[in-house]
């Protein structure tokens, strides 16, 4: 979905929202109340309907005012003219002006894989490293050095789960890190930790950023892992 890819690595702030225009909607369940902004577009031939929801997800529809219909071409899969690739750039458009006036920017999608690199920086004063931004592939991979230019100690990559779990779908944020080899054959025998992707399995570990396992205990092997990185 365009929304999702547009807000895939950022976190909405209450008092910009409020500060744009969206609205605060309450429901009966207060765990599901959404903020509601409405704009119309190409000379009000268009109005769309934008929600943030209390996860700081968002989804949208675009409605043609002269039927109030829903304008199903807009995505991509329906899209056969011009005319509705007009249409979706109109309402990108207003989608990246709310991305840069309301949101701010995560470092990783998922939030775990954030909550790490802020404990990785309280612990070391060490923040990620995009060596790869820019690039078409592994433009969201950070490496974390021990100081600048310096080796690795862990590497945060966003990829398909299929890559380390057969069948599985979707994408999934993971960090490698460096630890004992006979330590990595035990801990791979266990849930949330995998041979190590795109890296030297005998040195090297993957660990799931997908909640698997708390983050203390992420921590402690990303400690070793800074002390194994001579």
């Amino acid at each position: 979905m365009l929304e999702d890819e547009i807000f895939k690595k950022a976190k909405p702030d209450l008092s910009k929202i409020k500060r744009y225009g969206f609205i605060l909607v309450p429901h009966t369940d207060k765990n599901t109340a959404e903020f509601v902004f409405e704009k119309e577009f190409m000379n009000g031939e268009f109005k769309c309907i934008i929600k943030i929801d209390k996860n700081g997800g968002v989804s949208g529809k675009v409605y043609d005012t002269a039927n109030g219909e829903e304008y199903l071409p807009l995505r991509k899969e329906y899209q056969t003219d011009g005319f509705s690739s007009n249409v979706r750039a109109e309402y990108e458009n207003i989608l990246k002006d709310i991305l840069k006036n309301c949101f701010n920017e995560k470092y990783f999608i998922s939030k775990q894989a954030n909550r790490i690199c802020d404990l990785i920086y309280q612990k070391y004063n060490v923040a990620p490293d995009f060596p790869w931004k820019g690039q078409k592939t592994a433009s969201d991979a950070a490496v974390f050095r021990k100081e600048a230019g310096d080796k690795w100690f862990g590497l945060i990559m966003n990829v398909k789960k299929n890559k380390i779990i057969p069948e599985a779908k979707g994408n999934i944020d993971i960090i490698n890190l460096k630890l004992e080899n006979n330590k990595i054959q035990n801990l791979i025998k266990k849930e949330g930790f995998y041979p190590a992707y795109h890296m030297n399995k005998k040195y090297w570990i993957t660990i799931a950023l997908d909640d698997t396992l708390p983050d203390e205990e992420i921590m402690k092997y990303i400690i070793e892992s800074f002390q194994n990185v001579k």
